[in-house]
């Protein structure tokens, strides 16, 4: 059963590695390894967090030619993304610039932890000041020393 269990880990890991397929490759072993950086760095619009050189989805693939298209043209590293950023938009990029209106998203995650916390401080703050105990009425206050005696 161990063998089993190792033999099924192995091949999933390896999974991920046949998504280039053999006609994609390029000549070029530079060449091939650009693309292959350039690949890693863009996001499979099919599958979202999983990179096109690893994603076997056909746009994936369409997206992998597309890049060794452009670098067979001459295109360097940044052009090739710019290309492909402009034509499908920043969200193919797995790690998104700091431009614009990411800055944004960017910084509304701590904003909003900070006002939470600030909210929260306050809220507990509050409760401490309050008094929790209603002061009783001379009848209650009698009433209240009558059951306890008894």
């Amino acid at each position: 059963m161990k063998h089993l269990v190792l033999i099924f880990t192995l091949l999933m890991t390896a999974v991920p590695a046949l998504a280039v397929q053999p006609d994609e490759v390029l000549p070029d072993a530079a060449m091939e390894a650009r693309a292959r950086e350039i690949s890693k760095g863009l996001r499979c619009l099919v599958c979202r967090n999983e990179n096109i050189d690893e994603s076997n989805a056909d746009l994936a693939r369409d997206l992998r030619l597309l890049v060794r298209e452009r670098l067979v043209e001459g295109d360097s590293n940044e052009q090739v993304v710019d290309y492909v950023v402009d034509r499908y938009g920043e969200f193919v990029l797995l790690k998104p610039t700091l431009t614009g209106a990411n800055k944004l998203l960017w910084v509304a995650g701590p904003l909003m932890l900070l006002a939470a916390l600030f909210v929260g401080i306050n809220f507990v703050r509050r409760r401490q000041n309050e008094s929790d105990v209603a002061e009783l009425t001379p009848e209650e206050q009698a009433r209240v020393e009558a059951i306890m005696k008894d």
